[in-house]
């Protein structure tokens, strides 16, 4: 479901582009949806912005009770080859834009991101970590692997699965040196703060952003929904992180769009200069399979 690595049409990616991370709310209208992305895509190259990364779940909205989600209130399940995706990348252009939703395969349903051009898909990523009780909600899926975009090789993250470095890893691994982390995250379901900064998801949001992208020294691009979807508080928070783990730009806890403006391949290469983590990497040092050891 679209193109794999070595794809030459995109092999010199933009030496200078700007990166946008979008926090903003989508509910269950998917029409209402589509027309809201399209404008905001519109609107963002109009800005000249190149890569456009919008939350997790934009077309169709996320689930409304994180631990019991009720069976009748899922979000509408779309076809990657429909007209709603059609619309995005249409309206995309010469734009890259990663965007969320619910896909049907089958009688399954997975939280799925893709990633869009004017050429049409450029690559896709089923959720594979589930928290709480999302597996009641979706299929999961089973790998993450990079791709050629105009902006550079591209790898894509959906909320949870930045909890852990082995993800995001992988990706850097395969040759991403942007990761685009699309979120529905939401405020603590079980402590929650008075003020969203002061919330206990809203200092790991942060955190896991900035930690895979500079453990990977890579460009961590991460939207997320705002706004009350049943009873989940979205935390925004959108971002552009450097290859140091730096927050380049954000939205805080406000709706709006993070941008940067940055030459990719030249900032990752100066944080490598001296200390490459992936150059560096000790394998023979490590446990063969982790995977073997857990129940």
């Amino acid at each position: 479901m679209g193109r794999g690595a070595g794809d030459d049409r995109y092999s010199s990616a933009m030496r200078t582009v700007t990166l946008g991370a979008l926090a903003a709310h989508f509910g269950r209208d998917v029409e209402r949806g589509v027309d809201k992305a399209v404008g905001i895509v519109e609107a963002a190259a109009r800005d000249g912005v190149d890569l456009l990364v919008f939350p997790d779940a934009s077309l169709g909205g996320y689930l409304g009770d994180l631990q019991h989600p009720d069976p009748a209130q899922l979000p509408p399940a779309l076809s990657s080859d429909g007209p709603e995706l059609a619309a995005i990348a249409a309206a995309a252009g010469e734009m890259t834009v990663c965007i969320g939703y619910t896909e049907a395969v089958g009688h399954q349903r997975y939280n799925t991101a893709v990633c869009v051009s004017g050429d049409g898909i450029l690559g896709s990523h089923r959720k594979v970590h589930q928290p709480a009780g999302e597996s009641l909600a979706y299929a999961a899926g089973d790998g993450f692997s990079s791709f050629d975009t105009p902006v550079g090789r591209l790898g894509m993250l959906i909320d949870y699965d930045k909890t852990f470095p082995e993800s995001a890893r992988t990706l850097a691994l395969d040759g991403a040196r942007v990761i685009a982390a699309l979120s529905a995250w939401p405020a603590s379901v079980t402590d929650r703060a008075a003020r969203l900064p002061a919330d206990r998801q809203s200092r790991l949001f942060d955190l896991y952003d900035c930690a895979r992208a500079a453990e990977n020294q890579v460009f961590v691009v991460s939207s997320n929904q705002t706004g009350v979807m049943g009873s989940l508080r979205f935390l925004g928070q959108a971002k552009v992180v450097g290859p140091g783990g730096d927050i380049l730009a954000t939205t805080r806890s406000k709706g709006g769009m993070a941008t940067a403006t940055v030459d990719v391949d030249a900032d990752i290469d100066r944080a490598r200069r001296v200390l490459s983590h992936l150059a560096e990497l000790r394998p023979d040092a490590y446990r063969p399979s982790l995977s073997a050891e857990l129940p």
